[in-house]
């Protein structure tokens, strides 16, 4: 028989067991109270160093199930980074070099010598034999898969990489025949760094856009510093998403992190476009009343596209932005637009629920922040408040559109958003008074009541930036509404 007391003891041993496989990880944090972080279940704990100014520095914290999806936190890079992960509490306590001091060899290796002077060249001639093989066997399949190529055959990435494709060819595979997330890791690899870098084209808080070539291509080039390693992760993985592209969402191209044995710089490659943002164009030209209904439906297009929910095993999740603004939309040649810029982009798991909020702390631009952002009462809980907060910033952005419509005539400078009620740089308290106590939107001049289609889009704005968010319409209608307007103009003409 088992005494009583044993049989407590080994349930005691159970429960604690289910309670260690259970709870998360208990690891090391440099910038938390009490040096310490715990993980959620399925996180772990992360070590890293790496050189910036000549000088290596170590980070030590908590990665969640989400950033370990990802992979980046877990890669190192050559002489510039070491980066591991460990799933144990306090795993991360100890301290990781990039440049581990070398053992001292001993004496006494004549014999070791003697066995390699025999080996290598044995082991040369073998290499050299099977090399041959290879060869001859690799020049016999590629004679073959030229003259007969299997049409289900999947594609490679040397097929993708064949020097007589063009960016548009590439990403048309890509779309057609796979996932629709993206290029393959490698083809990324290969294409951000046979790119050359022309010239400086913008700059902003993560760093500088650059203009580059690949194959005499031109191709944007955002460029994050090491510091910024979170953001940049996080805007590849959104702009990774499942069934993401679409014509008025600035087409993404690659992601690598590149290091000259000094620096890390993590380069974000897209489509480039000359005409630059919104905010450039309209303060450089005015529009026809055609031109400003084309801009306008391929804004709310690309909006309505992020806020779709797709089901389905290659489905996609509902985006929210969070950053609109005229500077963050793109004009195209032929006259459309896209939307660029998703590194504060939320997207929503409608199975669990859950909203995946960036662990960047950043925010968006105050001047276009909704009024319930302003007096922080916005249900952070709630994705449909996420959305609902693009609306109000997507008001504003046609606002901006609407007012360089040139009609008889007569047309607007360009402005910004309340450049008559608050400074030039805006403070959250500046927004709060003037959005949230005093209730004021920017002003919808009475001229546009003798165009049809500037009085629509003044009423339209006004049912985007309600201060009820409930209230205002969703990407979709604003949409529908637009192409209404177009679909007008096309019976006219």
């Amino acid at each position: 028989m088992i005494r009583p007391g044993k049989q407590s003891f080994q349930a005691a041993l159970i429960f604690l067991s289910v309670a260690q496989l259970t709870a998360g990880l208990k690891c090391v944090c440099q910038l938390c109270a009490n040096h310490t972080c715990e993980t959620t279940t399925d996180g772990a704990c992360w070590n890293s160093v790496i050189v910036i100014d000549g000088k290596e520095e170590t980070v030590k914290s908590c990665l969640s199930p989400t950033e370990m999806k990802g992979q980046v936190f877990c890669y190192s890079s050559r002489n510039v980074s070491k980066r591991s992960c460990c799933f144990t509490d306090f795993c991360n306590n100890e301290t990781l070099r990039l440049y581990p001091e070398r053992a001292i060899e001993e004496p006494g290796w004549s014999r070791m010598q003697l066995t390699v002077v025999i080996l290598v060249p044995s082991c040369l001639l073998c290499v050299g034999i099977l090399l041959g093989v290879f060869i001859v066997h690799g020049h016999r399949c590629a004679y073959s898969r030229a003259h007969k190529q299997d049409p289900e055959e999947p594609l490679d990435d040397q097929m993708l990489m064949s020097p007589d494709k063009c960016l548009k060819d590439l990403i048309y595979d890509l779309s057609t025949s796979g996932s629709g997330s993206g290029l393959p890791l490698l083809v990324q690899r290969t294409i951000a760094r046979t790119i050359v870098l022309q010239e400086t084209i913008g700059k902003g808080r993560f760093g500088e856009v650059w203009r580059g070539k690949w194959r005499g291509e031109d191709v944007a080039v955002k460029i994050f510093s090491s510091r910024d390693e979170r953001s940049w992760f996080r805007e590849a993985e959104i702009y990774q998403t499942i069934m993401l592209r679409h014509d008025n969402i600035l087409g993404f191209i690659a992601a690598d992190n590149k290091d000259n044995g000094s620096w890390t710089q993590l380069w974000l490659v897209s489509e480039y476009h000359e005409h630059g943002s919104l905010y450039d164009y309209l303060n450089r030209y005015t529009l026809s009343v055609e031109g400003m209904i084309v801009l306008a439906l391929s804004i709310a297009s690309g909006l309505a596209h992020l806020h779709m929910e797709i089901i389905g095993t290659q489905g996609k999740p509902a985006i929210a932005h969070r950053d609109l603004k005229s500077k963050n939309v793109l004009v195209k040649k032929n006259g459309t637009a896209v939307i660029a810029d998703l590194g504060l982009a939320v997207k929503h798991d409608s199975r669990t629920n859950t909203i995946d909020i960036p662990s960047n702390h950043k925010v968006g631009t105050k001047r276009y922040m909704a009024p319930e952002i302003l007096d922080e009462t916005i249900n952070m809980h709630s994705f449909e408040s996420f959305k609902q907060a693009d609306i109000y910033s997507l008001g504003l952005v046609f606002w901006e559109l609407t007012r360089r419509c040139s009609v008889r005539g007569l047309q607007d400078d360009f402005q910004l958003p309340y450049y008559d009620l608050v400074p030039s740089d805006p403070t959250i308290e500046d927004m709060r008074k003037v959005v949230c106590e005093q209730k004021l939107r920017p002003n919808v001049p009475n001229q546009w009541q003798s165009c049809e289609d500037l009085r629509v889009m003044g009423k339209l704005m006004r049912e985007c930036w309600y201060a009820n968010p409930a209230a205002r319409l969703t990407a979709l209608r604003v949409k529908k509404t637009v192409s209404q307007l177009s679909a007008i103009k096309d019976v006219k003409d």
